[in-house]
C-alpha cells in the first residue's frame, strides 16, 4: 500500500481508551491518520490527539471505510459483532476484550515475545492479552528462553482499574463512605453493611475499601475463576507451552491502577539468583528495583504511569534449586492494554507499507 495507514481507536472514552490517546503523542508517525469511534452519549467530543484535534465519531459499519487498522477497547458483549464485522471490511482489527483470546486461529501478541505472530492473521483480527498477565510475561519469556519454564504458580493483587472507569468510581466512593470511621474494621461485616448501606450494589463481589477480595471474574466451575484460566490459558498460548502447568489465584486490591503479580516459577534446568536477576536487567521492558538491604522492590504506586514492568524481591529457596521467585508490577491500563495493542498496531502497519 501507498502512504502511511489510517488508524481507528474504537472505545476511545473509556479507561483503556483515555491512555491510548496518552500514549499517541510518543508514537504517531507510523500513521497518515487517526480516527476515534465511541458510544452515543460521547459522539461529539473532541480530543486533541498527537497536536491536532479529532472529532468523536459513531460506530458505524461506514465508520470503518478508509480505515486500515483499528483498536478495540468495547464491553464483550459487542465486541465480536463489531471487531468480526471491521474484519470483514477489510480492516486488521486488534482487540482488548477477551473474545477472541484463546482462539487457534486468532494470534495473541506481546510484540516483545512472540511479534512475529501478527504476520499470521487468518481472520484478520489479533487478540490483545489481559492486564494480569501482560504484567509477568515479558519476565517470564525472559527466563522461559534461559531455563524452560516447567512450572508456575502465581498470586495476582489487580487494581480496581481492571473493571475500567466503573472500578475506579466505586474505589473511590467506598473510600469517601469508610473515611473518618477509625473503628471500621473492628467487628465481623462492619465494612460490608456500612459501604452496602450506602452505596448498594457494586461492580466487586465484596467491598473493596479496607479490604481484599480472593475472587477475580466469575466461577467456571471446580472452584476456579474466570479470570484464573485467562491466566493459565494466555501464559500457554503466548509463550508456545500448550501443557504447562499454570495455577493462579487472583485477588483485587484497594489499588487505583497497576497490577502486582508473586511468581513461583519452576524450570527445567537449574536457575542462580545472579544469573536471573542479570538476564532480567538485560530485557528491554524490565526493570530491576531489588535492594533488600535497603528495602528497595517494586509496587503498584511506584510504577503507575510508565512503560516497563518493574520487578524485585528475587530469591530461591535454597532447597529448590529449579525454582525462582519474585514479585512484578506493571501499569494495567498502560503497557497492559494502550500500550501494548499500540505497539502490536505499529507492527501491523509496518507489515501493511512492505505489502
Amino acid at each position: 500500500m501507498g502512504g502511511r495507514p489510517t488508524l481507528a481507536v474504537v472505545g476511545v472514552t473509556g479507561a483503556v481508551g483515555r491512555v491510548v490517546l496518552d500514549v499517541l503523542p510518543t508514537r504517531d508517525t507510523h500513521w497518515g491518520s487517526i480516527r476515534l469511534a465511541a458510544g452515543a452519549e460521547d459522539v461529539g467530543a473532541v480530543f486533541t490527539v498527537a497536536g491536532a484535534e479529532v472529532v468523536v465519531e459513531a460506530l458505524t459499519p461506514e465508520f470503518f471505510d478508509g480505515v486500515d487498522v483499528a483498536i478495540f477497547d468495547i464491553p464483550t458483549g459487542i465486541a465480536r459483532e463489531w471487531v468480526e464485522l471491521a474484519a470483514g471490511r477489510g480492516v486488521v482489527a486488534i482487540d482488548n476484550s477477551t473474545v477472541f483470546r484463546t482462539q487457534p486461529d486468532v494470534p495473541l501478541v506481546v510484540p516483545e515475545v512472540n511479534p512475529r505472530k501478527i504476520a499470521d492473521r487468518p481472520r484478520g483480527i489479533i487478540a490483545n492479552p489481559g492486564a494480569t498477565v501482560m504484567t509477568m510475561i515479558d519476565a517470564l519469556a525472559v527466563l522461559h528462553g534461559a531455563w524452560q519454564l516447567a512450572g508456575l504458580v502465581v498470586t495476582t493483587f489487580q487494581a480496581a482499574s481492571g473493571l475500567g472507569r466503573t472500578g475506579i468510581t466505586r474505589l473511590h466512593d467506598e473510600l469517601d463512605v469508610v473515611h473518618g470511621h477509625r473503628e471500621l474494621g473492628t467487628r465481623p461485616g462492619d465494612v460490608r453493611r456500612l459501604i452496602e448501606h450506602e452505596l448498594g450494589e457494586s461492580p466487586f463481589p465484596a467491598p473493596l475499601a479496607l479490604n481484599i477480595i480472593p475472587f477475580v471474574g466469575h466461577h467456571v466451575g471446580d472452584g476456579w475463576t474466570s479470570e484464573e484460566v485467562k491466566v493459565r490459558d494466555e501464559t500457554r498460548k503466548i509463550l508456545d507451552l500448550p501443557e504447562l502447568p499454570v495455577s493462579a489465584t487472583c485477588v483485587r486490591v484497594p489499588v487505583v491502577s497497576s497490577h502486582s503479580v508473586t511468581v513461583h516459577a519452576t524450570f527445567a534446568q537449574r536457575v542462580r539468583v545472579s544469573e536471573a536477576r542479570q538476564a532480567l536487567i538485560e530485557a528491554p521492558a524490565v526493570v530491576i528495583l531489588d535492594d533488600p538491604e535497603h528495602a528497595e522492590f517494586p509496587t503498584p504506586n511506584d510504577v503507575v504511569g510508565v512503560d516497563p514492568r518493574f520487578a524485585g524481591r528475587i530469591r530461591q529457596d535454597p532447597q529448590s534449586p529449579m525454582t525462582l521467585d519474585l514479585f512484578i508490577c506493571g501499569d494495567n491500563l498502560r503497557k497492559g492494554a494502550a500500550l501494548n495493542m499500540m505497539q502490536t498496531a505499529e507492527l501491523v502497519a509496518l507489515d501493511l507499507t512492505r505489502a
